[in-house]
């Protein structure tokens, strides 16, 4: 009974800390957070910014760089003209008859780096214009869009050098054409969470060179992407960016922070929740082992008889209550395995194949094992420790006489 408790609590905890680490990881997964890296903006409401004197040039750039702790600056530009992609023809063995409106951001290739398969540079006039998808935006494709419009799910491999046209100069949402619209195209050539979510993301020197052609801003940019050379500067860095007149915008990393703090708070709450069943175990252990001692008063007398110590016979009661302890940890562990694998498969089949779902829940690591079985032993020893004592202190002559 008492081996059971320590099961049930030990298989609680596990199987809750596997839970909160799975989700957690799952979390991190869709909002990778970088703890070296901070995006510089300008102040929406600054009064330079008001008035045209606040932005982010070259200069600023340079300056962002020279500022201590500081090991690269990446600025990013936002395309300032209308653009579209119109797409009629076979799409993957489907016909389709698509427009959008392209929302694209230039990125340092240094940036992206490895991410993208093909080189992502600037071709020049009259040559595809390479682009990266951020991979969140293909799991939604393939989770969402694909199914209900009946269209093939994609991976990456299939896309890498996929070219889609692209209109420069004309737009779905205005009227306004600006003068000589250029028809050209995109090609795909990688995916990276560095590459926007809300559209796709250009070489720098593309973006400038679009904006430029048709009189629009080529020289100021939208953000920067400053890394700092350790964690540890980040502050430092925060705070030399503000004398400069300039803000950190970390609305995604809060969103993340603080999705990933509401998993901790449930799982400690649920963790505590495991704790006390343990405890209630323990309880149950002290009483088992109370009940075993009475009942072995006879063979407790004999032992100290033929020259057992006091110390010999608590010895046994607790070697007992670490073997107990010990199964029971190791039942609850492989009962919180087994369920954790019947929920997985659970939600296999009966859950839709939502974004961004995980092929497990759960993240069983060696620690949390460690623990729950040393709980277990811990709850088993303290619960024998009291009943351990009064087996000790028994009369020998008074035992046999029972």
């Amino acid at each position: 009974m008492s081996a059971g408790g320590v099961a049930l609590g030990t298989g609680c905890l596990v199987f809750f800390l596997a839970l909160g680490a799975g989700l957690q990881g799952v979390v991190n997964e869709v909002f990778p957070v970088s703890t070296r890296e901070v995006e510089v903006v300008v102040p929406q409401l600054a009064l330079g910014n008001l008035l045209g004197e606040q932005k982010i040039d070259d200069a600023t750039v340079a300056k962002l760089r020279a500022v201590r702790g500081v090991a690269a600056a990446y600025p990013k530009m936002q395309l300032r003209i209308p653009a579209v992609s119109r797409y009629n023809g076979l799409f993957f063995g489907r016909e389709v008859r698509m427009g959008l409106e392209v929302v694209a951001t230039g990125l340092m290739p240094e940036l992206v780096g490895p991410d993208a398969r093909m080189p992502f540079e600037d071709h020049g006039e009259g040559q595809p214009v390479p682009v990266v998808a951020n991979r969140r935006l293909l799991e939604l494709y393939n989770k969402v869009f694909a199914p209900q419009r009946n269209l093939p799910r994609l991976t990456e491999s299939m896309l890498i050098g996929f070219q889609i046209p692209l209109e420069l100069g004309r737009s779905f949402v205005t009227a306004r054409t600006l003068a000589n619209p250029q028809e050209t195209s995109m090609q795909l050539v990688g995916f990276s969470e560095r590459a926007t979510l809300a559209g796709v993301s250009m070489p720098l020197a593309a973006i400038q060179r679009i904006n430029r052609k048709y009189g629009a801003d080529a020289d100021t940019y939208s953000s920067v992407l400053v890394r700092a050379q350790s964690a540890d500067d980040v502050t430092d860095v925060a705070a030399a960016v503000r004398k400069l007149g300039l803000e950190i915008d970390d609305a995604e990393q809060r969103y993340a922070v603080q999705i990933g703090a509401a998993v901790e708070l449930v799982t400690l709450a649920l963790s505590l929740l495991a704790a006390l069943i343990t405890g209630l175990a323990a309880v149950n252990t002290m009483q088992a082992f109370y009940a075993s001692v009475r009942e072995r008063t006879r063979e407790i007398g004999i032992l100290r008889a033929v020259g057992a110590t006091r110390s010999d016979v608590a010895a046994v009661v607790l070697a007992e209550a670490a073997a107990t302890g010990l199964a029971g940890g190791v039942v609850g562990v492989v009962l919180a395995r087994t369920v954790a694998a019947l929920l997985d498969r659970l939600a296999r089949t009966g859950l839709p194949d939502f974004p961004f779902k995980p092929p497990t829940f759960f993240s069983f690591r060696a620690e949390h094992v460690a623990l729950g079985v040393g709980v277990a032993l811990l709850a088993a020893l303290l619960g024998a420790l009291i009943p351990a004592r009064a087996a000790a202190r028994l009369d020998p002559a008074k035992a046999l006489t029972e």
